[in-house]
């Protein structure tokens, strides 16, 4: 069964820039955090991807970025239904929006911009499959 699905938007609702202990010379530990919601009354699925950079030096939470994506499916009704294949993709299409808003918010706050490089989101798959959930009915 093929399953077709769209990206029908995508949002930034949190972002945390705290740069008071960074250091010219710093170093960022980065780390991607991605979670998902399906509903299977409509098709739609709500990918949550979290882009966080911490200074290597002292732990400290530095950038957190928040981003939102709804997708729809054609005929999939069911977290069974949906192929493996979708979820390393949806991340693989929202990465270059994350990636450009990085940039933007770190190059605007007049510090070294953060550029991140092109990545294999591959290995994030398997965490979105696991951190996948079906919610009750279609209400957010």
């Amino acid at each position: 069964m093929k399953a077709a699905f769209s990206l029908i938007g995508y949002k930034f609702d949190r972002v945390t820039l705290d740069l008071t202990s960074l250091k010219p010379e710093a170093n960022f530990e980065i780390n991607f955090a991605p979670t998902g919601i399906f509903y299977p009354d409509s098709g739609r699925y709500r990918l949550t991807f979290t882009f966080t950079a911490k200074i290597a030096e002292n732990e400290s939470d530095s950038i957190s970025v928040n981003c939102i994506a709804d997708y729809k499916f054609e005929d999939v009704h069911s977290l069974e239904d949906i192929p493996e294949y979708f979820y390393a993709n949806s991340i693989a299409i929202l990465f270059p929006y994350v990636r450009a808003f990085v940039s933007t918010v770190t190059l605007q706050a007049n510090i070294k911009p953060i550029v991140l490089p092109t990545y294999n989101v591959s290995p994030l798959q398997e965490m979105l499959i696991k951190n996948t959930v079906v919610a009750d009915g279609d209400r957010e």
